[in-house]
């Protein structure tokens, strides 16, 4: 049996078990760094199952150099008192086995990927848009990692402000792609919470548009195979039809691949595992991370 922790910015997702089927899990609310290790630790303790290696996908931004002093650290995110927290390093010290470390995206397309939308596929994508917007991408059979990771959430997209006065909301870049499309966006351009806004505003339109120009960046460059959309915002089903009509209309037929010719139904689609994909995605981290510790240089958190 493998541990899961899905460390999220409000609540952590805790898991036991060796894939969705089996998998047991509890959240908990995301409190100070110290108090909410100990939360997700007694979670397994009070499991009563021995878990062998546990895996964390987490909010970010982090630090995944394995080389690197600071791996295994939440880094410059603004939550306050998780700057610089040495989140893997605390559950390692306190559970006393192998732990896997990445972000929580990736730990998502990790789980599609092994179980859900994008099984059996080399190449895909996972995005989530919701309190902040952020992907992983799975190419050729590896996660994409580079000189950190991926912030999907952070490219520039075209902002035309005549048509969309609002400045973006990120707190780096104003209007990047979460500066203009996530939750809290939508938000403070409304002044209505997403999850409150009728089907038929005029938000969605400018929600769909800005949700296409970011994949058709991601097609251009990365080529997956599949695209995953998960998140609160992408909880309102109509949002799909939206987005692969606008991702259609801006790619233009330059790409001849057939998935994306033949319509896009079966090419940008929901999350197999739904709200489960993170979570299960981390036993996979786990499972990773249990391998490289029986290399003979291996000792500590698994790197």
């Amino acid at each position: 049996m493998y541990g899961a922790i899905e460390a999220g910015g409000t609540k952590f997702v805790c898991g036991v078990g060796t894939g969705p089927g089996d998998l047991q899990t509890a959240t908990i609310p995301t409190a100070a760094p110290e108090e909410t290790v100990a939360a997700a630790v007694g979670f397994f303790r009070d499991a009563g199952i021995h878990v062998r290696a546990v895996g964390i996908g987490s909010f970010g931004p982090v630090d995944l150099d394995r080389d690197s002093p600071a791996f295994g650290r939440i880094t410059s995110t603004p939550k306050p008192g998780w700057r610089n927290f040495d989140i893997a390093g605390a559950v390692a010290g306190a559970m006393g086995v192998p732990v896997g470390f990445d972000t929580d995206v990736n730990a998502a397309v990790l789980g599609e990927t092994r179980w859900g939308a994008a099984a059996g596929l080399s190449d895909a994508l996972y995005l989530t848009v919701g309190t902040g917007i952020g992907g992983g991408a799975i190419v050729n059979g590896s996660v994409l990692h580079g000189l950190v990771h991926p912030e999907m959430g952070h490219i520039r997209i075209p902002h035309n402000l005549d048509e969309d006065p609002f400045p973006g909301c990120c707190p780096f870049h104003g209007d990047c792609l979460e500066g203009l499309a996530s939750g809290p966006a939508m938000e403070a351009r409304w002044g209505v919470d997403a999850g409150r806004l009728p089907d038929g505003h005029e938000a969605w339109i400018l929600e769909a548009r800005y949700l296409a120009l970011g994949l058709a960046s991601w097609v251009c460059t990365l080529s997956p195979k599949r695209i995953i959309l998960g998140g609160g915002v992408m909880s309102r089903s109509f949002l799909f039809p939206m987005i692969r009509e606008n991702l259609a209309g801006l790619l233009a037929g330059y790409i001849g691949a057939r998935e994306l010719t033949e319509g896009l139904d079966d090419y940008v689609v929901a999350p197999k595992l739904g709200g489960r994909a993170g979570v299960a995605g981390c036993l996979v981290l786990a499972g990773e991370a249990l391998h490289r510790s029986r290399s003979p240089a291996a000792c500590g958190v698994a790197r």
